[in-house]
């Protein structure tokens, strides 16, 4: 708890990008768009500030059972965690990307796996104690657990991995209104190949359904970029030049 409570101050002061502005500024600053380089605040690290709280998060739910009295600083901390992160992320970040959520069915998961290890953990603190036969009782909160996590997995997760129906029915629309007439089985048996192996010019033929309903093969030529290449390269033989010269 005294290191989350001194992470949280120190976010606050940020005494090390502090440090670090100073000596760029003094040593490094030359210009206007040097100094506003140097005072770049950066991005909220996801990476560390994300499992730095759920390991805190599982803390708490562990000492809940064994010590209590640790409750009061544990809700204390996540208190002041949401409000300097919030005035961080508002205030003072430059958010260098969206991630849309994208992180929140990982920490679902990692918050019910913190819920059973505490369940679990009072299960076998009870075992121990004059309760013991209340213990089996217990098992019933796991199972739940389990259970709701499934629930929600299958419930919200599509959300977060795919597209929605309204998104990709408006994706297929701008496909059918750019290229109307692309037969898009054709364009995808050749559309992986990769470049090298189409030296030369090669004609490709598509299929395009006509207003009559009947399909006609469109030739199309294309040159490889390594063929363009190596002709753009080529020297002049003599009998290029023109008499002139």
């Amino acid at each position: 708890m005294v290191d989350g409570w001194a992470g949280v101050a120190m976010e606050i002061i940020r005494l090390k990008p502090l440090i670090i502005f100073h000596l760029k500024n003094f040593f490094l600053v030359k210009t206007e768009n040097d100094r506003e380089e140097a005072m770049y605040p950066g991005s909220l690290g996801f990476n560390t500030g994300e499992p730095q709280i759920q390991f805190y998060f599982l803390l708490g739910l562990v000492y809940a059972v064994v010590t209590p009295f640790l409750l009061p600083f544990v809700v204390v901390f996540f208190g002041l965690a949401y409000v300097v992160f919030r005035h961080q992320i508002i205030n003072v970040y430059n958010q260098e990307y969206e991630s849309a959520a994208s992180f929140w069915p990982d920490v679902h998961g990692r918050i019910v796996v913190a819920l059973v290890i505490s369940q679990l953990l009072l299960m076998g603190l009870l075992s121990t104690k004059e309760a013991a036969q209340s213990t089996p009782f217990l098992i019933v909160l796991p199972v739940l657990t389990i259970w709701f996590h499934r629930f929600c997995k299958s419930r919200f997760e599509p959300a977060f991995i795919r597209y929605p129906l309204q998104e990709a029915r408006m994706k297929d629309i701008l496909e059918r209104t750019r290229e109307p007439n692309l037969n898009l089985k054709e364009y995808l048996q050749k559309a992986y190949i990769h470049p090298v192996f189409k030296v030369g010019e090669e004609e490709e033929y598509y299929s395009v359904t006509n207003e009559s309903g009947q399909d006609s093969l469109v030739p199309t030529k294309r040159q490889s970029r390594v063929s363009s290449k190596c002709n753009s390269s080529s020297p002049l033989l003599p009998e290029d030049i023109p008499d002139h010269v």
